[in-house]
């Protein structure tokens, strides 16, 4: 922790000196104390395997601090990831908990770092955190720090194939961290009385288009309702439970609840959509209407 103090204060100080003294634990003393927190629930057990491995959080924070963010947040987001790793640990399966715990600490850090070092994202998908961190560090030995302020087609190629993303991905986190944040209030042209927010194009539907897209909306609402009343009871709840929900039920779990096989529950359901059919083309003109995308 080399110069640790001239960036660190108060209780985050305390609680790095206090994790850095704590001994580690032997693979044999890690394995009772996790099979005693996942078995039992023994918050003892789980505060001394968490406590005795917070120097990794620290660890994996000083790794991260060259991204600007305050120390003690790190520390914060390392420290759920460690608890993280002890919700999810299974110690049957032989592996060290540091082992286990560090991907996680790692992991927590670097979405924590993505979601605040620039007010701009710079990405989500495993390719854009994977070119988050790593990317200046392939520039760098590719042409040694002395390359055009841009990639080649070629270097790009080479980054893409080490890290297993698109060439696309790598044109695009370039042109990110290239990039520098910049205030929507910034003045515009030589009399600074234009703001760059005033160029800003709004690309959401207009108040015609809302309009014209609620009432739709609410007139094939109308449509389903009536075309439903059409159906039997059983037929309506056929319907309900295998179309009208997100994750409709299987045919056999609504036969059971039905009292019939979950052949039948299939005829019923067809006929059902066929007299559905009919009664939107009726009411509709084309049954296609009623499920259009706003």
């Amino acid at each position: 922790m080399a110069h640790a103090d001239d960036v660190i204060h108060g209780a985050t100080l305390t609680f790095v000196r206090g994790a850095m003294k704590r001994a580690l634990l032997s693979r044999e003393r890690e394995f009772e104390l996790a099979t005693s927190w996942r078995e039992t629930g023994d918050q003892t057990a789980l505060h001394e395997l968490i406590n005795a491995y917070t120097r990794l959080v620290i660890a994996t924070a000083t790794r991260f601090r060259h991204y600007g963010l305050p120390f003690g947040d790190l520390i914060q987001e390392g420290n759920l990831g460690l608890m993280h790793a002890a919700a999810r640990f299974e110690p049957e399966r032989e592996v060290r908990f540091s082992t286990y715990a560090a991907w996680w600490i790692r992991s927590q850090m670097q979405d924590y770092i993505l979601r605040n070092w620039s007010i701009v994202r710079t990405g989500t998908t495993a390719a854009h955190k994977s070119l988050f961190f790593n990317l200046r560090r392939l520039r760098a030995r590719i042409d040694n720090g002395a390359g055009p302020a841009q990639l080649t087609a070629e270097q790009r190629g080479r980054i893409a194939a080490e890290l297993g993303v698109t060439v696309k991905d790598v044109a695009d986190m370039e042109g990110r961290l290239a990039a520098s944040d910049q205030s929507l209030n910034a003045g515009v042209g030589e009399d600074q009385d234009v703001e760059v927010q005033d160029f800003l194009v709004d690309d959401r539907p207009g108040p015609e288009t809302t309009t014209i897209e609620a009432h739709d909306r609410r007139l094939r609402l109308k449509w389903l309702s009536e075309a439903l009343g059409a159906l039997s009871p059983r037929e309506r709840t056929i319907i309900a439970e295998r179309r009208l929900r997100e994750e409709g039920v299987t045919l056999e779990e609504l036969g059971r609840e039905l009292g019939v096989s979950k052949e039948r529950v299939r005829q019923l359901e067809a006929r059902a959509m066929g007299k559905l059919k009919a009664a939107l083309e009726r009411l509709a003109g084309d049954e296609r209407d009623v499920f259009a995308v706003s």
